[in-house]
Parts: structure tokens; sequence; C-alpha cells
């Protein structure tokens, strides 16, 4: 082992000779007579390396326990973390610090670096892996001898809850680096999630307890689970009770769909896993009776995309005290004075602007940061979409951590491919997937009622309708089970997806109450062919009630659901005119 005399060398300095850095080097001439040291074999064999603590990286090997010993993590920054003296060529393997020695060069804060890992051995195969997980933190003493809190980071490596080996991946340099193991997959527990989700149990518990003697200040949004609507509610709920300073408060975010919603949302899911968000804390809309805190004038209402309540909550309008990204439009609520107008932007991006603005060091978090950035990559198709604004570009930039080693198009890609993988739904799961109803025409509906109101409902698929119909044996029983539990005249399912050329093709299956319907629906459908051209597929062998056509036109959901309500419109006005 080489002596201390010998390691004692002249601080390496780059030195630049480019007359580009003359303007740098000019005040100072110590600089430019300052050269590197080399050894014998014509290579350095000394550094003077500066690194803070944060930079330092941690070598773990089999058994990490036993090879740091106390002694080498206690007087391994003794004086001095700026400026380390490191040995780089002949460093043991199996003490990484062992080399490290202190520069006299000047003093610095004093820095405990305390490492505690609980890394257990695999277990044999009959009991699977075994989570492992370990901790680094640092403790920093100033000069004047104050402690600061504790710098932590917390890394768990546990076994993979879902494999991404079917996605269609980008390449990348971090996919290199991540290696070809599918089982283990190492997590960073941060700070601002722990924040995050401590808040959200806490106000579960507050929720359960009945908010005594406090307004329940609720975030809510519109009634669909797309990811962005539930990450912004969940996050603008946190923002808010961050910032606003009123103990007669208890805010909190009401995921605006049902618990049992969320498992037929496999993108969603992902992502509140991968993030590490408490789902068991999240509020769903059929866990709290949002019209009792009413009743009783404690409810207070944050209003999120969108400047009217959806129509089954229209009945607590009156409790909104806040619209958030809503359009520039004439108010639908003028009472309401707190209006924040979105720009068009997504509302995820609305969101981490407040946080950018007034905590920024929150959004360093990559789970954290990595909810918001889903949001916007979803609501502005990774970017590209028209209607994507600068803004957009510039938060997704500011969130990037949150991407991981997917990169932004990765991320976008697994999201978009757990939208359309429905292999391990049930048939209803995949129609309430993204289903939409809505009462139209007629008067409203009262007992004995001939002329009630048309209840209709589209269903949008990501497969064929051949794919759905062969998905289980009871596949037409279960689309005539949702028609009548929701009591729908019509339902018409819409398939988009792209076929193994690559093309994309839309197709619809209608199941109407009656032959009668189906019949006066499909003379309409052929009045309006150029808007809606039909070619019928008959290979399915579907009876008269219940037909399936392939669209010759690249239509879009909404023209079809316009021509919907268009009908409905038109047969309600012939009823009435025949009584």
């Amino acid at each position: 082992m080489r002596s201390p005399q010998a390691i004692t060398q002249e601080p390496y300095i780059r030195n630049r000779e480019s007359p580009y850095f003359d303007g740098l080097l000019r005040d100072d001439g110590n600089f430019r007579d300052r050269a590197t040291t080399l050894g014998s074999q014509g290579h350095a064999s000394v550094r003077n390396i500066s690194r803070s603590a944060s930079d330092m990286s941690v070598i773990i090997h089999k058994n990490p326990a036993s090879e740091v010993s106390e002694n080498d993590t206690g007087s391994l920054l003794e004086d001095s973390v700026s400026d380390i003296v490191i040995e780089t060529f002949g460093m043991s393997p199996l003490r990484p610090w062992s080399k490290i020695v202190k520069s006299n060069s000047f003093a610095v804060p004093n820095v405990k670096l305390n490492l505690s890992f609980d890394l257990d051995e695999m277990s044999d195969s009959t009991k699977g892996f075994s989570p492992r997980s370990f901790k680094v933190t640092a403790e920093k003493t100033t000069l004047t001898g104050t402690v600061r809190p504790f710098i932590e980071k917390s890394y768990s490596v546990n076994k993979r809850k879902a494999t991404l080996s079917k996605i269609p991946l980008p390449q990348s340099a971090a996919s290199f680096y991540d290696g070809h193991s599918l089982e283990m997959e190492i997590v960073e527990s941060s700070e601002s999630i722990r924040r995050l989700n401590s808040y959200l149990k806490a106000r579960r518990d507050d929720v359960n307890s009945g908010v005594p003697g406090r307004f329940l200040h609720a975030v809510i949004g519109q009634d669909i689970a797309d990811v962005g609507s539930v990450a912004s509610v969940i996050m603008y709920a946190f923002y808010l009770s961050e910032t606003l300073e009123n103990e007669q408060f208890c805010t909190v975010p009401v995921i605006n769909i049902k618990r049992a919603e969320l498992y037929s949302h496999a993108e969603l899911k992902w992502l509140l896993d991968s993030c590490q968000i408490d789902q068991s804390s999240l509020i769903f809309i059929d866990e709290i009776d949002l019209s009792y805190f009413d009743l009783f004038g404690s409810l207070k209402l944050v209003l999120l995309n969108g400047h009217k309540l959806p129509t089954k909550q229209e009945a607590l309008k009156e409790a909104v005290t806040e619209i958030f990204n809503c359009r520039m439009e004439e108010p639908s609520y003028p009472w309401v004075e707190i209006v924040t107008v979105g720009e068009d932007c997504s509302c995820c991006t609305m969101v981490a602007e407040k946080f950018a603005q007034n905590s920024p060091e929150i959004l360093v978090g990559k789970g954290f940061s990595r909810l918001l950035l889903a949001g916007i990559l979803l609501d502005t198709g990774n970017l590209t979409s028209p209607h994507c604004k600068s803004k957009d570009k510039y938060m997704a930039t500011l969130l990037i951590n949150g991407a991981g080693r997917f990169g932004c198009n990765g991320l976008h890609q697994i999201l978009k491919y757990k939208m359309y993988d429905v292999a391990d739904l049930k048939v209803g799961d995949i129609l309430r997937k993204d289903f939409k109803k809505w009462t139209t025409g007629g008067k409203p509906e009262t007992a004995g009622s001939r002329f009630a109101a048309s209840h209709m409902g589209m269903s949008s698929i990501g497969t064929s309708i051949k794919q759905l119909l062969t998905h289980e044996d009871t596949s037409r029983r279960e689309i005539k089970y949702l028609q009548q539990f929701e009591r729908l005249q019509l339902l018409v399912i819409v398939s988009g997806y792209y076929d193994l050329l690559k093309k994309f093709k839309r197709e619809i299956l209608i199941s109407a109450e009656s032959v009668e319907l189906m019949d006066n629906l499909l003379f309409f459908f052929s009045a309006h062919a150029s808007q809606l051209p039909l070619k019928a597929i008959y290979e399915l062998g579907l009876k008269n009630e219940m037909r399936a056509f392939e669209i010759n036109k690249v239509t879009s959901r909404k023209t079809i659901e316009h021509l919907l309500e268009k009908f409905a419109g038109a047969t309600s006005t012939s009823y009435a005119g025949s009584s």
C-alpha cells in the first residue's frame, strides 16, 4: 500500500489555453502557471475532486453491511466534503472508501454520513422474492455549530408488479443501464410523496370522523376517470392545504368516480402505483355523502376543469366557492368570486405552475412530478396536439424528472398502451371504461308518463367489435345487461383501433330496445350517410335488436353523439305529434 507521503500532490486543475477563455483567466495569473501532475506511467494517479454530499454514490456489494465498517463511515469525511483526494486507479473493490484522505486546502462544514441497510437475502424458490430497502441520510453541521435537518433518501428493491416487456418503448440510454432484469426494480421514496401520502391519510381520517367543527372544503372535477382529471384533483387539493391559512377548512380531494371503476383503468392504476400514491387514502365519490355536509351548510366546493358541476351533482351548485381551470365563457355560477381561467392549457399544467411559483423544491421528487407530467402528456397528446400550448411544454420540461428512465415518449407510450389493454378486464368493465349516458328529448320522466325522456348511452372501446364479442362467452349478455341496468333505449358501442396494417378503423355496435327502434335509427342514419356511411358486418351472427357496422370514413365520436341526439329529438317530436 502506498504511503500517505506518496499521494501528496498538487491539485489537479484543468488548464484552458483557448483565447475564448482569456477573459476568465486574465485576473488570476496563478491559474496559467498550474499544470497537471502526471505519474511515471504518463497518467494522473491522484486527482483533487470537488463533490458535495448529495453527489457521492454509494457502492453496494453482496453484503455491504459487513464490508463497510462503522469506522469507515464515521471517519469518511471528518473535516471536508468539498475537496477530497481520491486515488482513482487501484482502488480496492472491497473497501471503496479506504483510499480517501483529507485535503488540507481549506476548512468546510462537518457532515456525518449515516448508512442503514435492510437487505434481506433472496428467499428460496417457494417463497419468491423478498423486498429489500436501504436508506442514506446526511446530517450537516455548519461553521457556527447549528445542525440542519436531515437530508434523507430511501430506496426499496421490489418485485415488479407489472411487466412492461410487451410495450414497444423508444430506445434510450437509460434503458441500456437498466439491464435486462424484469423481476426487480429500485424505487426511490421521495420526501414530497411522503408528505402527500401523509396528507391524504390525515384527510381520510378526518372524513371518517365526520370533519367535526370545520367546513368540508372538497376539491372535485368532472365525472370522468382520465389521468389528467384525477391527478389535478389530488394535487390541487394538496396545494390548497399547503397554502391556505384557514384552520376552519378541511381540504379534501374527491375523485368523481366510484372506487370500483379505478380497476378498469389500467393506465391510472399503473400510474398511482409507480408514483407510490397510497390508494387506500384516496376518497372516491361513492365513499362520501356531499349532500349531507351541504344539508348542514358545512360544504365548500372547488370545481376543476369546467364552469359547472356534472348533472348528478348540480344540486350542490350553491356550495361552489372556487372554479379552477375553466374556459373564458359566461360564468354559470356568478356568485363565485375566485375563478381561474385555464387559457386552454392542461389542468395539470396550471397546478404545476402553482407549485413552481410557491414551493418549486417539492417538484424534485420523481413520483410527485410524474403524476403531473403524465396528466400533461395525455391531455396534450405527448405535446403534439394542436391545442398544446407553450406553457404545457414549459411545465413538461420542468417536470422531466418524473419521466425517469422512460423519457417523455416512453412514459406516454406506457400510459397509452395501458389505456387500451383490456386483456384482464371483463366485458362489463370494458364497456364502462369510457361510458357516457345522457337524457335528451321528450319530457322529464314521471310515473305513468308515455313520453318519457329518451335515455341513451355510448361506450368507447379500443378493440374491434369482433374482439369484444369473442372476449367472453357471455359478451352479448353483458351488453344487454348494461343496457337494462342503465335503462337505455339505445346503447351504441363505438370502436376505434388500428388493424394489422396500422390503419385506423372505426366500427359501431348498436343495441336497441326493440326492432322498430332499430329500423328507425338505421333509416335516420341512411339519410345522413354523408356524415356516417355504414357498411354492415354480417359474419358476427347478431340478432335484429343488435347490429354491427363498419364506418367507411374517419368519423369522430362527437359526430356520432351529435347524430344520436338529433335522432332522439326527431323521435320525441314524432311521438308528440301523433298524440
